[in-house]
C-alpha cells in the first residue's frame, strides 16, 4: 500500500473510531513508555513528515547539542485504548525514532531490534516468540501503596465465579483483544493474586509491541478497580516471582517451522540445536538484559520454579530451556521455551539479545550440550553440578553486569548507544539497592548489633 492511501486508511479509522487524541508512543531504555500527543487534525502531517521533539529531554536519549528528534509513526500499531473516556478517546500508534539527518536514531530499542531482525529476513526467516508475562494484582495498603495485599486467594488455574480478580483478568483480555492482540488463555498462577495472560506467538517486532500495551493496559484496568498491577519479578518473599516465559521459533518465508525436524528423536532440526547451544552459551550474559533489575535475582533462586542453571530439557521445568511436548502432526508447534526472562525487561532489547545468542550458536555451530531429562538440577549439591558441567546464572544483577560487559556478542548486537546508557543505569541502580537500608536489616540488627 503507498504512503498516500496508508494515510487514508488510519484517517479513516480515526474519524470511524471518533478519536479525539492520538498518543504517538516509544519507549527509553528501561522500557518505560514514552509518549507525544496529537489531535486527528495533525495526523496527516504526522503520518507524512514524523513529529520532532526534544530528545535531551528524555534520560540516555541525546546530549542537549543533539537534542532534536523526529518520530517516524508505525500507521499498522494504530489501535483504541478501550478504557479511554468516551467523550475523550484516544487511540496510540508505535513510532520509531530518527536523527535530523534522516537516519535511524542508535539508543531507540525498538529501532535497534527492527535492524537485528532486518538481517535475519535478508535469509527470508522470522524470528517468532509467544511471551508469557506474568503479574500480581494487588490492594493498596496505605496511601502509598507500600506493602500491598494480593487481591485475591486463587492459586494456579484456580475458578470461582465469585473471584473478583477473575472478573477483572476478563476485562483485561477484553480490552487487549480489542486492541489487536491475540489472545489465548488467561488464568490464575501459582502465588496469591498472580496471573499470566497468554497471547499467541507472532513476529519479535510485534510480539515486544504486545508485551508493551499488555503491560501499560493491564496497569490502567487494574487502577479502574483501585489496584495496584505489578510485573515486579519478586514482590512477596516466600512466594514464586512472576516471569515472562519466551516461545521462541524460526520460520522461513512459507510459514515452514525451520526448528522442526522428522529425522530428530526430538523433532529438533541443527538449526533449532545451534540455537539452543547459542542461548546456554550467553545466558549469564544476557540475564543483565533479560533479567535487569535488582530485584530480578530475587525470582532466580532455587524452590521456585525460576530456572536458576543453565542447560535444556524435554519437559524438565528446572532447566533453563525447556522443549514443549509434541503432537504429532503439529510440526509448526515445535518451539523452544526460554524460562529466565522476567516481565521487567524491555522486551525490544531483551528479544535482540535472545536473537543474537541463539544466531550466535547457528552461525559459529557451537555444539549443543545433552538435555537434563529426568534429571531435577535443584536436587544436585554444587559439586555434582559441576560434575556435570552445569553452570548457574549470575546471582545478583552486579554479577550479571560483569558478564554482560564481557560479551561482545551481545554489545554488538545491541549497539555502542544502548550500552553506554544500560552501563549507566544499571550500575546505578546496583549502587543504590547497596547502599539502601531495607526492612529486613532493622528488623535483624536494630537490637542485637
Amino acid at each position: 500500500m503507498d504512503s498516500k492511501k496508508v494515510v487514508s486508511s488510519v484517517e479513516k479509522r480515526v474519524k470511524e473510531d471518533e478519536v479525539k487524541f492520538i498518543s504517538l508512543q516509544f519507549t527509553d531504555v528501561n522500557g518505560t513508555v514514552k509518549s507525544v500527543d496529537i489531535t486527528p487534525q495533525r495526523l496527516t502531517s504526522a503520518l507524512e513528515d514524523g513529529v520532532w521533539f526534544d530528545g535531551s529531554s528524555v534520560g540516555g536519549f541525546a546530549r542537549v547539542q543533539e537534542s532534536d528528534m523526529r518520530l517516524v509513526l508505525d500507521p499498522d500499531t494504530y489501535a483504541v485504548l478501550p478504557w479511554s473516556n468516551p467523550e475523550l478517546k484516544r487511540a496510540r500508534i508505535f513510532c520509531d525514532i530518527y536523527r535530523p539527518d534522516g537516519e535511524p536514531f542508535s539508543g531507540d530499542p525498538r529501532g535497534i531490534l527492527k535492524r537485528v531482525l532486518k538481517q535475519i529476513e535478508e535469509k527470508g526467516w522470522t524470528f517468532n516468540i509467544g511471551p508469557e508475562p506474568e503479574f500480581f494484582l494487588f490492594k493498596r495498603n496505605g496511601e502509598k501503596g507500600i506493602h500491598p495485599v494480593p487481591y485475591d486467594v486463587g492459586g494456579y488455574f484456580d475458578f470461582s465465579s465469585r473471584d473478583e480478580a477473575t472478573r477483572v483478568r476478563n476485562e483485561l483480555m477484553h480490552a487487549l483483544d480489542a486492541m489487536g492482540l491475540d489472545v489465548e488463555m488467561g488464568h490464575h498462577e501459582v502465588a496469591r493474586g498472580q496471573h499470566e495472560i497468554d497471547f499467541r506467538y507472532t513476529n519479535a517486532l510485534r510480539a515486544a509491541d504486545n508485551v508493551i500495551t499488555m503491560k501499560y493496559t493491564v496497569k490502567a484496568i487494574a487502577a479502574k478497580y483501585d489496584l495496584i498491577a505489578s510485573f515486579m519479578p519478586k514482590p512477596i518473599y516466600g512466594v514464586n516471582g512472576s516471569g515472562m516465559h519466551c516461545h521462541q521459533s524460526i520460520f522461513d518465508e512459507n510459514g515452514k517451522n525451520l526448528f522442526y525436524s522428522a529425522d530428530d528423536e526430538n523433532h529438533l532440526s541443527e538449526l533449532a540445536y545451534g540455537f539452543i547451544a547459542g542461548q546456554l552459551k550467553h545466558a549469564r550474559s544476557m540475564s543483565a538484559v533479560i533479567a535487569p533489575t535488582a530485584n530480578s535475582y530475587k525470582r532466580l533462586v532455587p524452590g521456585y520454579e525460576a530456572p536458576v542453571y543453565v542447560g535444556w530439557a524435554q519437559i524438565n521445568r528446572s532447566a533453563l530451556i525447556r522443549l514443549p511436548r509434541y503432537t504429532q502432526g503439529r510440526n509448526k508447534s515445535i518451539r523452544l521455551e526460554l524460562r529466565c526472562p522476567d516481565p521487567s525487561a524491555n522486551p525490544y532489547l531483551a528479544f535482540v539479545a535472545m536473537l543474537a545468542a541463539g544466531l550466535d550458536g547457528i552461525e559459529n555451530d557451537i555444539p549443543c550440550p545433552a538435555p537434563l531429562n529426568n534429571l531435577n538440577i535443584y536436587d544436585l549439591n554444587e559439586s555434582e553440578r559441576q560434575e556435570k558441567g552445569i553452570d548457574a546464572l549470575p546471582g545478583s544483577l552486579a554479577e550479571a553486569m560483569y558478564e554482560f560487559e564481557k560479551n561482545e556478542v551481545i554489545q554488538d548486537a545491541l549497539g555502542t548507544t544502548i550500552c553506554d546508557v544500560f552501563h549507566r543505569a544499571k550500575w546505578a541502580e546496583v549502587e543504590e539497592y547497596r547502599t539502601r537500608v531495607t526492612d529486613w536489616e532493622v528488623q535483624r540488627y536494630l537490637e542485637v548489633a
